[in-house]
Order: C-alpha cells, then structure tokens, then sequence
C-alpha cells in the first residue's frame, strides 16, 4: 500500500525534473527586439525614389504619402491609374501596355483583394505570351509580395 502511494508522488517529481518552470526565465530585451525589426523592416527603408506602398484600403492605396483612388498599374517606378474594379474586369485589352513596354517585368502580381481568385485561362495564356509570369495573390500578401521583391531590385510589377 505504501508503495501505491509514493508511485504519483515519484511521477510528479519527475515531471517537474523534465519540464521546470519558466517562472525564472528572462524574456529577451525589447532593445534587441525592435533592433531585429528595424533590420527586417524593407517597407520603411525604400529609398526616396521608389514606390513604397504604405497603405491599401478597400478602395484604394497610399504610395509615398500619396492616397489613390481605385485600381493601379505599376510598371518599374511608373504609377498608373488603371480601367479594371474588380478582378474580373482584368483582361488582355486592360494589359495591352505590357505588348509595349521595355524591359518586360519578368513577375505581373495581380492583387485578388480580400481573397485569391482564380486566373482566367485566356488572361494566363496572354500574360504568358509576353514573357511575363503571374502570382494572383490577395492584397495582404500582395503587398509584402511586391515589397520584398522590390527590396531585391526585381523588375516587377
């Protein structure tokens, strides 16, 4: 009977062996926290003559302390205000200016908005035939999309 009784009180103490507490730990300093941030953080780092995306609302975006209204096209550092609302209204006639454009982006990442839609087959053969590869991403992702790959210098769009 005795032997019953210590068997949990052995288990316990075994436990607290295994997995201490971590009353006693130290969280990390909030100085190396932000300094790990501040070297992360492209968004605020863009130089003065490239286009950084701060904001985006349902409506529009604010670039460079600039807010547009509606749907934009970018191409290298040129901002355009682009016909298509909705994802739908995106086609090849809407993207005719890459028919022209030098040097092609080698990347056209289409903002879905709240959610990822899928590509419409003719769009993607279009896109396709100029060179170009398509990411359709919603705008969350999109938005860090085109910040991390203009922070590598990539021609995208």
């Amino acid at each position: 009977m005795a032997v019953r009784q210590r068997l949990p009180d052995l288990i316990r103490s075994l436990k607290r062996e295994l997995n201490p507490r971590p009353s006693n730990r130290l969280l990390p300093s909030l100085r190396r926290a932000f300094s790990l941030y501040d070297q992360i953080n492209i968004i605020d780092n863009v130089p003065e003559d490239q286009l950084r995306f701060q904001q985006y609302t349902e409506t529009g975006f604010k670039v460079n302390g600039v807010m547009y209204e509606g749907s934009l096209l970018c191409v290298g550092n040129l901002l355009m205000s682009w016909s298509p609302q909705k994802f739908s209204d995106i086609t090849p006639d809407s993207l005719s200016i890459f028919q022209t454009v030098r040097p092609i982006p080698e990347i056209l990442i289409l903002g879905c908005g709240r959610h990822i839609q899928p590509v419409d087959p003719n769009l993607r053969r279009f896109i396709r035939s100029t060179g170009m590869k398509l990411e359709a991403l919603d705008s969350v992702h999109n938005f860090i999309c085109v910040h991390l790959l203009d922070h590598f210098s990539r021609l995208c769009n």
